[in-house]
Formats: C-alpha cells, structure tokens, sequence
C-alpha cells in the first residue's frame, strides 16, 4: 500500500517538495495530494510589482508551472480548496471546497505545511475600502490592475517603504502616477542602516517620488461610493486615487497553531535542519511560513523569499522521498531596485549587531562599479560591519547603479564561510576596466575594515 502526503500550499515551498518527492517516489509509492485556496500554482510573487509596472507582459509569465501541469506528473492538486483544520492524532486534515462549500476530511501518513504568510494589515478605519490593495497573490495582482483600469485619477499612495513598497512605486511610477510613499520610519528600506537608507530617500525623490518618514497612518478616508480618497497620517492627508499597501508580511500559521504546533518569536513554525517541524516525526514545514537560523547571529529569524522557500521544498521533498538533504539557514541576503537604483544587503545592520551583544566597527566607501575612465562607470555606496575583536564580517550594505546589486554575493558567500574582512580583502577577484575598477567596491570596503579593526585594537 502506498505512502500518503498530504501538503498545505500550492506554491513554491509547497508544490517544490512535491515535485521532487515525486522525482523519488513514483505513484504506486506515493500517493500526493496537495491543498491550494488560490487559483494558482508555483508562480513568482515577486514578480507582481513588475507585472504591474509593465515590464512583464502578462501574468502567465509569473507562472513556473500550472494546476494542470503538476496533475500530469501524478500530484492531486486541488486549487480553490481551503485546509481548515489539522488533526495530528487522526493523521488527517479537513479541507473546504470554496467553490462547493462543502468539506471533506483527508487522511495523511505524511504532512507538510506550507502556507506561506499573510500582509501585516495597518488595523486603521477604511482599510477594507475599494481601492486598497496588497499585492501578495496573483489575484491581488489583477485585483489592483483592475483596480487602476477602473479610476481616471493618478495619484498613488504605497503605505511602506520596504521592498514591496519601493518596487509598487516604481510600478505606479512606470504607470504615470504621482507617487507618495508613507513609511513609518524614518527612511525608506529599514532593512538597510538609516544612513545607507537616506542615500534611497534621495534617490527616490530625485526619481519624482515623494517619500514621507515617520508617516504611520491613523485613517483611510472614502468618497461618497465607498472608494478610497486620501490617507490621513499624525502630521497630514495625501490625496489617494488608489493605495497599495507594502507593509511587510507575518507567517500564516494559525493552523498551525490550533493544531499544536511549535511556533518561535516572530510567529513562523519551527523546524529542525531537515525542515521536519520539532517534536514530530512526519509533519514538515517550508517557504514564508517557517523560521530559519541566522547564520551570523546565530538566532531564528522570519525571512520570506522566494529562494529560501524553493530550496526548503526541495530540502523537504527529499527527505519524504527517502533521500536526505539540510537546509543549514540563512545570511539574511537581499536585492531590489527602485528604477536605475540597485539595493542590496546581506548579514546583520548595526542594529542586529547590537541585540546580539556583538561589538563592531563600521566603514563605508564610496566607488564605481566599472573603471572611472570606463563608458557607463557608475557611483556605489559600500558600508561594512566587522566584529572588533576578531575582524569576522558581520554584514554588508550596498546603494548604487547598474552593477551594484549583485556584488553582494561576494559577501554573501564571505559571511556563510565565516571569513574575516583581512581574509575577504584578499579575495581573488576578476577584473577588466568593464566590470570594475582595479580594487573592486566590496575589497575597497574589507580592507577599510581591516584597517579599522587594527585601530580598534
């Protein structure tokens, strides 16, 4: 008789361990049936706000593989299907056909959880008014381009300066839409230090789009129809024809929870190195919903992207299938753009050192992505932090042009071997006047690092 898995969320945690458990483990093996409350299967959320902005032609194009296409590889896919209880004693699971209404209980010998997580909805009067939208699915894609097709007004307010925030601004932006950003910081990005977050407020406001700080928002008003008019903030109100909103998301666990499951700090599911939940033997849990390990501060932490969730189905695909596969954690890397402005961070900000108790030293350069006499060379922005007493790389931030994003590898990869910043600088790198200068950005910063390490004795 044949195994059964049973898994919560058809997207890219979820349907990636299904995929590869049945690479494993043919049909007569293992029987899989997964559980998904959207229309959709395995697409890129992050590709949302450039579907919207345009530079995607359409949203078939976010969408790795359909329903169909995982029911022709033998995993019994049921979209528009809502899980809404877990029963780990019974080994089985309730799920509600949203189209039918009716319920039906499924038995598992094997479960995975993958629920991904939910927007962090300001909980302000007018929140739920026509006009207001997050962008978390494909459905809240259409939603919001429906949403801007049916309003002759051009003013677009994005509550949150976080990666969502600034890539629906570029978006509106691209659309022809006068662009206010609300954040409740004091600078865009707060996964960046404050400095280097000031370098993207002036950007974006030499981009056209108007940044507030310290703008937490009390009230959303409406018109006369019920659609919303203007944001209303402590310090004033910003005309609004539409607003989205990007204030960050918290896992969705709350079946989890119900059910008994072990959840950390920040509310995701804990797992063990082999994404098995802790405490029990054949449930699993990847993707948005999960906390994973901080390589360099050694702490849990929620990070919701795309590649952690991917790579965690695999880790978990495997494993259910009968191979055996870890998934360590993290460094916390990060990369977005605000229109020709490249951001991107790895590590710990001056703030994560602090709550750790690790002391440090900070530098920050300034150089150009290719060689100054170079056709295109532009300006880049690198601040590091070191641990003061050993000289270990703690964490890397950078703000630049074309070119700039993607070196953040490099320091990536430095931080998951633990290297010092003496070791970094002396990284064998590759060079030609049209990809960098002689000392590339990041080898500037490290061996101002290490001078400053040396200083601090």
């Amino acid at each position: 008789m044949s195994e059964r898995l049973v898994i919560i969320g058809g997207d890219a945690a979820g349907m990636s361990a299904a995929s590869q458990a049945r690479r494993l483990r043919g049909p007569g093996e293992l029987e899989i049936t997964a559980f998904e409350r959207g229309r959709f299967s395995s697409y890129s959320a992050c590709g949302i706000p450039y579907w919207v902005g345009g530079d995607v032609a359409g949203r078939d194009e976010l969408i790795a593989r359909s329903p169909e296409e995982h029911r022709a590889r033998g995993i019994d896919l049921r979209t528009r299907t809502e899980v809404t209880e877990i029963d780990l004693a019974g080994q089985r699971v309730l799920a509600r056909d949203l189209a039918a209404g009716t319920e039906t209980w499924t038995g598992f010998d094997k479960l995975v959880v993958a629920t991904g997580a939910r927007p962090a909805r300001p909980a302000v009067p007018g929140i739920d008014a026509a006009g207001v939208h997050g962008v978390q699915t494909l459905e809240d894609g259409q939603a919001l381009l429906d949403s801007l097709a049916g309003t002759a007004g051009r003013r677009a307010v994005v509550v949150g300066a976080g990666y969502i925030g600034v890539e629906m601004a570029e978006a509106l932006l691209n659309r022809g839409y006068e662009v206010t950003v609300l954040n409740r910081g004091e600078q865009p990005m707060s996964t960046l230090d404050p400095d280097m977050g000031r370098l993207v407020h002036a950007a974006m406001d030499g981009l056209g789009i108007r940044t507030v700080g310290s703008a937490a928002v009390r009230e959303i008003l409406t018109g006369d129809e019920g659609r919303v008019r203007a944001v209303v903030t402590d310090d004033g109100t910003y005309p609004a024809d539409v607003v989205v909103l990007g204030t960050g998301v918290v896992p969705e666990t709350s079946l989890a929870k119900t059910a008994g499951l072990p959840l950390g700090t920040h509310g995701g599911l804990l797992t063990d190195l082999a994404m098995r939940v802790r405490g029990q033997e054949n449930v699993w849990a990847g993707g948005d919903c999960v906390e994973v390990l901080d390589l360099v501060s050694n702490r849990e932490r929620h990070v919701p992207l795309g590649t952690h969730a991917n790579k965690q189905g695999q880790v978990i695909g495997s494993n259910v299938g009968g191979d055996y596969a870890t998934f360590p954690g993290v460094v916390g890397t990060a990369v977005s753009k605000v229109c020709d402005l490249e951001i991107a961070r790895t590590g710990l900000r001056e703030k994560d050192a602090r709550e750790v108790g690790l002391r440090y030293v900070t530098v920050t350069v300034e150089s150009t992505s290719r060689a100054g006499y170079y056709p295109g060379a532009a300006p880049m922005t690198v601040k590091m932090l070191a641990e003061k007493r050993t000289g270990r790389l703690l964490g890397v931030q950078i703000v630049g042009r074309e070119g700039a994003a993607k070196r953040v590898d490099v320091a990536a990869v430095a931080l998951t071997a633990g290297m010092t910043v003496e070791r970094m600088a002396a990284l064998d790198l590759g060079y030609a006047p049209p990809f960098s200068p002689v000392w590339d950005p990041v080898l500037i910063a490290a061996r101002k690092a290490v001078a400053a390490v040396r200083a601090a004795g």
